[in-house]
């Protein structure tokens, strides 16, 4: 379904392939990188906020609304006792109902990046 590789050989640096597209993630200069790339929990909103996006166009078109630009605004954080959290909001320029308004959040929650983060997926590590 996908695969990427990451590579890394200047401090924080990462060289990020995925198919024929490369990508760089970094650290802050805050964290001791050299800002050369989103940081990892950038690039996890990232791919969060593309799935939503891709699968509110794609129910759409299904149903003929015109949702004009998307925008898909991502924040990630923690509070004082550790928990973590997602706030995702969503906006569209083109003219929609309230009714719906309130589908095409209800399809947010379900988007398969949405349900990945949800669902805790396990991850298997090994050594090559």
């Amino acid at each position: 379904m996908a695969r990427v590789t990451v590579r890394s050989t200047h401090k924080y640096a990462q060289q990020i392939d995925a198919r024929d597209h490369s990508l760089r993630a970094d650290e802050g200069e805050n964290l001791g990188g050299d800002d050369s790339g989103p940081n990892p929990y950038e690039l996890l909103l990232s791919g969060l906020g593309a799935c939503t996006s891709i699968t509110l166009r794609m129910y759409a078109e299904r149903k003929g609304w015109d949702l004009g630009e998307i925008h898909v605004g991502l924040h990630f954080y923690r509070d004082d006792e550790g928990n973590e959290y997602i706030d995702r909001t969503l906006e569209c320029s083109g003219e929609l109902s309230d009714e719906q308004r309130q589908r095409l959040l209800e399809i947010a929650g379900k988007t398969p990046v949405t349900n990945t983060v949800r669902q805790g997926t396990p991850i298997a590590t090994e050594w090559k």
